[in-house]
C-alpha cells in the first residue's frame, strides 16, 4: 500500500506494527529533515502516521512539557494527541490528514483538516479498517464493485462527492470530520462548525482587519526547511499571496497559444512585487496525454480539465522547490465567481421552462434552457455542477440509472434556507465543490510530482473571518463584479489594470479541440456504449463532452 503512494513521499518509508495493527508512511521531508522526523512516530502507546503541516507547531511546542527528540510538527501533534485526543484539533492551524492508534485502548482516530486540503480514504473490512491518502493504495486489498450512483454523481458534479467513492465499500472522510474505530464500531463526527453570523462592519472597518490577518496568515504558510515558491497566475488571488511575502520565488505557466496565456500579466505582477520569477511555457495541450494520465492521478472519474494545467505547473515548479503556495480558495471566500453576481435562478420563466421539457435534452440549446429554467437549490446546483439530471437520465443505460434519484443529495446537506442568497451560495461552495473538486484537483496533480501545495487563503482563521463579512461588501451585482474588498485593498499594491483583467481559468479548450478531432469523442462514446454505460451517442457540440472522455478513460484503465 505504501509503495503505491511513493509519489507522495519519495524521501523515505516506514512501517510500525503490533498484533492486529499496522501503520505505514511515505515521507516527503519538509520539516526536520533528519531521521528524528521519521514516521510512523511512537510515544508510549500512541502511534501516529500523518500527512500535512501544522503552522503553529512551534507555539504549541512551548506549551507542552516534552521531552522532544525532533524539531518538526509531527512530534508536537503526537504529544497533543496523547494528552488531549481529538480535542486537540481545535488548537491546530494547518492542513492535515492523520491516523492515530492507541495500543492500550486499541482505538484508531482518523482526522481530516477543516476545509479538506488533505485527502483521507477508508475501507471497513470484515475484521477491521484500512485507510490511505489515495484510493490506489486501498485497491491493493482488492477492487470492489463500482457504485452506479457514484457514476451518476460524477456526471452531475464533475467529481464523486464525499463520503462516496466510485467503489462500493470505500469512502472518503469528509472535510472537517473525525472517524473513530474501536472494536469494529465506527463513529464519524464533524468537529468544525464555523459560524455564518454576519458582523455589521463598514468596508473601512473591515479592510484593516483583513490586511492585518493576511499579514499574519500568508507568511505562516512558508514554514519549511526546504525551498518554497508561489504559483503566480494573471489573477488577483495569487498576486495577493505573493504581496504578503518578502521577495518570494514565483512560478508562472503559459501556453504557446497566447490567447490562453497569462504570462504577460504574471510577469508584470512579479516585476512590480520584486519576486524571483520563473516562467514556464507549455506547448499546445496534448489532450491524449492528459486523458491517459488523469485516471491514474485521481483513481476515479474527475472532470475538471484544468487538472492538466495544474499538473504541468507542479511538474515544472518541482524542479526547484518542494513546497508551493497558491491562491486557491480566493474565489470562494472573496466571492470571485460570476455566479455570485448573476442572480442565479432569476431567468426562469414560462417559456424556458416549457422549452426545457420539450427540447432534445442533449443539445446545447436544451442545456441552456435547462439551466435557465430552474430556481432555488436546483438553480444553484446547475450553476456549480456538470450535466443536468435530465441529461444524465437521457444518456445513461438502464443499469446505471435509478428512478427518482436525488441528484441534489450532496448539495441538500448544506442548503441553508435561513441564509440570504449570497451567503447561501458561499456556504454551499465552501462545503461542497471546494474540497471535493478544487482541492482534490490541486492535491493529486501536485503530489504526483512530490510537491506540497499550500493555500493560505483557506487558513481557517481567514475563512471564519470572511464568513462574518457581509457579501454586500464583496459583490457589486449591478456592475457584475466580485472581490470588492480585495480590489480596494490591493488596488494601489499591484500594477495598474491588474485587478480589472477578466477572470481566466486554466481549463483546456475542449470544444475547439473536439471540433478538430471528432473521432476521439466518437471512439470514446462507442466504447461507453459497448460497455453498456450510455445508450446513445453525442457529438462534439455536447457541452459536457469532457466528462464522457474522462469516464471512458477511467473505465478503460480501471474496470
Amino acid at each position: 500500500m505504501t509503495q503505491r503512494l511513493r509519489h507522495r513521499g519519495p524521501d523515505g518509508d516506514g512501517a510500525w506494527s503490533e498484533p492486529g495493527a499496522v501503520l505505514g508512511h511515505r515521507r516527503l521531508a519538509i520539516l526536520d529533515l533528519s531521521p528524528a522526523g521519521h514516521q510512523p512516530m511512537v510515544l508510549g502507546p500512541q502511534v501516529l502516521t500523518y500527512n500535512g503541516e501544522i503552522y503553529n507547531h512551534e507555539r504549541l511546542r512551548r506549551e507542552l512539557p516534552g521531552p522532544w527528540r525532533s524539531s518538526g510538527d509531527t512530534e508536537v501533534l503526537l504529544h497533543l494527541l496523547a494528552r488531549r485526543g481529538s480535542a486537540c484539533l481545535e488548537q491546530l492551524i494547518g492542513m492535515f490528514a492523520f491516523a492515530s492508534w492507541d495500543s492500550n485502548s486499541r482505538r484508531l482516530l482518523l482526522a481530516r483538516d477543516r476545509v479538506g486540503i488533505k485527502p483521507l480514504y477508508y475501507q471497513l473490512l470484515p475484521d477491521g479498517i484500512a485507510f490511505a491518502s489515495e484510493l490506489k493504495a486501498l485497491l491493493v486489498l482488492g477492487k470492489p464493485e463500482i457504485d452506479p450512483s457514484a457514476v451518476r454523481d460524477f456526471l452531475f458534479h464533475g467529481y464523486v462527492p464525499a463520503p462516496k467513492t466510485i467503489y462500493r465499500g470505500i469512502s472518503k472522510l469528509p472535510a472537517g470530520h473525525t472517524l473513530i474505530w474501536q472494536d469494529g464500531r465506527v463513529q464519524i463526527e464533524r468537529y468544525w462548525r464555523p459560524s455564518t453570523a454576519i458582523k455589521v462592519r463598514t468596508a473601512e472597518e473591515t479592510l484593516p482587519l483583513l490586511d492585518e490577518l493576511l499579514r499574519e496568515v500568508v507568511p505562516a504558510h512558508t514554514l519549511s526547511d526546504v525551498p518554497v515558491g508561489v504559483f503566480l497566475s494573471g489573477g488577483m488571488d495569487s498576486a495577493l499571496t505573493a504581496y504578503y511575502l518578502d521577495k518570494p520565488r514565483t512560478y508562472s505557466l503559459g501556453f504557446e497559444a497566447r490567447e490562453r496565456s497569462e504570462l504577460d500579466a504574471a510577469r508584470s505582477a512579479a516585476s512590480h512585487l520584486n519576486t524571483v520569477h520563473t516562467e514556464m511555457t507549455a506547448q499546445a495541450a496534448n489532450f491524449e496525454q492528459a486523458l491517459d494520465a488523469i485516471p491514474g492521478l485521481f483513481d476515479e472519474p474527475f472532470g475538471d480539465s484544468a487538472a492538466w494545467s495544474n499538473y504541468l505547473i507542479a511538474q515544472c515548479a518541482r524542479r526547484e522547490v518542494t513546497v508551493a503556495l497558491s491562491g486557491e480558495g480566493g474565489d470562494e471566500i472573496f466571492c470571485g465567481y460570476p455566479r455570485y453576481w448573476s442572480s442565479v435562478g432569476a431567468q426562469s420563466n414560462p417559456l424556458n421552462r416549457s422549452l426545457e421539457r420539450i427540447l432534445p435534452p442533449l443539445t446545447r440549446f436544451a442545456s441552456s434552457m435547462q439551466r435557465h429554467a430552474y430556481v432555488g437549490l436546483p438553480a444553484f446546483a446547475v450553476a456549480l455542477g456538470g450535466m443536468t439530471a435530465t441529461q444524465i437520465d437521457t444518456l445513461l443505460a438502464s443499469r446505471w440509472r435509478e428512478s427518482d434519484y436525488d441528484y441534489l443529495w450532496f448539495y441538500r446537506q448544506f442548503w441553508r434556507e435561513d441564509l440570504s442568497p449570497l451567503v447561501q451560495l458561499r456556504w454551499l461552495d465552501l462545503n461542497t465543490d471546494l474540497a471535493e473538486g478544487l482541492l482534490t484537483k490541486v492535491d493529486r496533480t501536485s503530489m504526483a510530482h512530490s510537491l506540497e501545495v499550500r493555500p493560505p487563503l483557506l487558513d481557517h482563521r481567514l475563512v471564519e473571518f470572511m464568513l462574518s463579512v457581509d457579501p454586500a461588501l464583496l459583490v457589486d451585482q449591478r456592475r457584475r463584479r466580485g472581490k470588492l474588498l480585495v480590489r480596494q485593498l490591493m488596488g494601489s499594491r499591484l500594477p495598474a489594470g491588474h485587478l480589472d483583467r477578466p477572470k481566466s481559468g486554466f481549463g483546456l479548450p475542449v470544444h475547439r479541440w473536439l471540433t478538430r478531432h471528432p473521432k476521439l469523442l466518437r471512439d470514446a462514446v462507442a466504447r461507453l456504449m459497448a460497455r453498456g454505460v450510455i445508450k446513445r451517442p453525442v457529438g462534439a457540440e455536447f457541452r459536457r463532452a469532457w466528462s464522457l472522455l474522462v469516464l471512458d478513460r477511467w473505465f478503460t484503465a480501471f474496470d
